[in-house]
């Protein structure tokens, strides 16, 4: 049968060609190649290379060339079907089936590819249309030159409903196809199809051999999602590609290293300063599948990423998400930016070398894990150094290769030891560890109201009359995943007693970074699919409807976030309450500056923290209901 080439790409992908050559010669990596002795000729000088990045291996004594289907092949002799039924073995992906479906399948993608290129022209035409004027004043303002507006495709999706649909259809593309390349959205409720770029700046995404697969879009006017991409369907899955990934691939090969950014944007000035080995997950924390792709590109592609809390916390996710996959010679780097600033800001203000200042100063992946256990963390007990020494312990259980994860141990075991020489010489008695001369102070001002920002311990016990509050303020999250837009950072800062429950809370803040436009149907779905099916049922029949209204989907988005706020500053108020009475504890069991200073610093919060719960006039006339909170 003639195998998808979606299929032979993603095997090629997913299955290392020098890992593959290296379990029957060892290779040896010399610059961007792999070199070693020929598998296929007896010889005692090296004469054969492995070229990772362009996907092949060729030996200059006896001329073998091939990629990993061929060397399957020439080292097995085996026929190509079952090179690549080893292959994908080795890949995890089940085999292709040939059934008339199937055969429709692949033809229909080969038309969808048509059918997105000729929405990419069209959107591009519109793009120097009186329309669009807007658009080009936005990019003119973004300093975006007219060379890289044509060399990314840019395009515009005027504000209509059917605008490119009536063009395609001029063109002969059906709806159906439409609908199947994602381009339009087909109403549950039997309405007429409409586009789903309006009134968007647009960016083509492209698949590795050049051909656009969707869009991304950049909302020009009042939208409730900044950035929208395409749906998945048959060309396109947003977890298996990077923007700018073909244009880049040349260029990281040359440079020797790969540019993570965050967004299109970002690619785009980092390209024009000439760092054209740059790309950007589309809209995601940067997913298993992209991790391959980026190895493929550098050893330790560089994660540069915004100077917010928002940053941070997308380094730490691709910090987590990395380590199980971590190999020797294979890691992350991780340049953060100035706070406030991302890299269009930065190489518009202050030029190219600035930007090369920053990434020159990328931190090794060993070290921002160090700097996210220590910060803000109290380590003046020896049951609290004791603690940090597990949490550094637990990240390391997450490296799968035996080797990778006994340096790492290694490393922080030195680390530790280093550090609590310089905490007895230096820092005697202090109940808070600062993180002197990193570029990760800022974060310590940064976080949540609710979070980190008052220096307490991260394992306060609430009362158990509790237990209802908290409830409820996940659950009018679940109804209301739209409040996460605005505040986001409280509920990521908030702590609770229950573990299922805050396992739940984890779940939630997760998909909520992964997911542009979330609503509750989606929400859910990912929840329970997630295998947490359990927990949703037992959180939903715990709502009393009577008195707890407000949580309901039915309830307006306003009455949901003036009750989930006033819970928020009841449930903090209780915590700074037990902070108080812990600290009081200590200062009686032991009279010490950094009791005292624990102590000031408590009531001073709880001072603060006196009357904060929101105003509820007119609570509940957006729901068509008149009563008291």
């Amino acid at each position: 049968m003639a195998f998808p080439p979606q299929f032979l790409d993603e095997i090629r992908n997913r299955v290392s060609l020098s890992e593959l050559i290296g379990r029957r010669t060892k290779l040896v990596r010399k610059g961007r190649e792999y070199t070693g002795l020929c598998p296929f000729h007896n010889e005692k000088t090296p004469s054969f290379t492995v070229n990772e990045e362009k996907g092949f291996y060729h030996c200059f004594g006896c001329g073998a060339h091939g990629d990993q289907v061929e060397f399957i092949k020439q080292t097995e002799g085996v026929e190509f079907r079952e090179a690549i039924e080893r292959l994908a073995d080795m890949a995890g992906m089940p085999m292709p089936v040939e059934t008339p479906k199937e055969r429709q399948r692949q033809k229909q993608a080969a038309t969808l590819h048509d059918v997105i290129e000729m929405a990419a022209s069209w959107f591009a035409a519109q793009l120097s249309g009186q329309s669009a004027k807007h658009a080009r004043d936005y990019l003119e303002r973004r300093q975006v030159s007219p060379a890289a507006t044509a060399e990314f495709r840019l395009g515009f999706a005027p504000n209509s409903r059917t605008a490119l649909k009536e063009a395609l259809q001029a063109r002969g593309v059906s709806e159906d196809l439409m609908l199947q390349a994602g381009l339009i959205i087909k109403p549950d409720d039997g309405r007429p199809t409409y586009d789903r770029f309006r009134e968007r700046l647009m960016f083509p995404i492209v698949d590795r051999q050049g051909r656009v697969i969707a869009f991304g879009g950049r909302a020009l006017g009042d939208a409730p999602a900044k950035y929208l991409n395409s749906p998945d369907t048959v060309l396109f899955h947003k977890g298996h590609v990077l923007y700018n990934m073909p244009a880049a691939r040349k260029a990281a090969y040359d440079a020797g290293a790969v540019i993570v950014a965050e967004g299109y944007m970002d690619v785009i000035a980092l390209s024009e300063a000439g760092f054209t080995h740059s790309v950007a997950p589309l809209g995601t924390a940067v997913t298993e599948d992209q991790l391959q792709i980026l190895w493929k590109m550098a050893p330790e592609p560089i994660m540069c990423l915004d100077g917010d809390t928002a940053g941070w916390r997308a380094a730490l996710r691709a910090a987590e998400r990395a380590l199980p996959l971590l190999k020797p010679g294979y890691s992350l780097r991780f340049a953060l930016m100035p706070e406030g600033v991302d890299p269009d800001d930065l190489i518009k203000s202050d030029g190219p070398a600035a930007m090369k200042g920053v990434l020159d100063q990328a931190l090794p992946l060993s070290e921002l894990l160090w700097q996210k256990e220590i910060e803000n963390r109290h380590v003046s007990t020896p049951e609290q150094k004791a603690a940090f020494e597990t949490a550094l312990s637990e990240l390391t259980s997450l490296i799968h290769d035996p080797t990778v994860k006994s340096y790492y141990q290694r490393y922080f075991k030195n680390r530790l030891w280093e550090w609590n020489r310089e905490q007895g010489r230096n820092q005697a008695g202090s109940a808070l560890v600062k993180s002197a001369h990193t570029r990760f102070d800022r974060f310590a001002n940064q976080n949540s109201r609710f979070d980190k920002k008052t220096g307490f311990s991260h394992s306060l016990k609430r009362p158990e009359s509790w237990g209802r509050g908290e409830r409820l303020l996940v659950l009018t999250i679940l109804n209301h995943p739209e409040i996460l837009d605005n505040y986001f950072e409280h509920f990521a800062g908030l702590k609770l007693s229950s573990s299922n429950l805050d396992r739940l809370r984890r779940a939630i803040i997760e998909i909520a970074s992964s997911e542009s436009e979330l609503d509750y149907p989606l929400l859910k779905h990912q929840l329970v699919t997630g295998g947490l099916s359990e927990e949703v049922a037992m959180l939903e029949k715990s709502a009393d409807q009577s008195l707890d209204w407000f949580v309901s989907m039915e309830a307006a988005t306003e009455d949901a976030i003036k009750g989930w706020m006033h819970l928020m500053a009841r449930h903090k108020r209780e915590e700074l309450i037990a902070e108080l009475k812990a600290a009081e504890e200590n200062l009686g069991v032991e009279v010490t500056p950094a009791n005292l200073e624990r102590l000031k610093l408590a009531k001073q919060a709880l001072q603060s923290a006196e009357g904060t719960e929101t105003e509820l006039d007119g609570f509940g006339i957006a729901s068509g209901r008149n009563t008291e909170f």
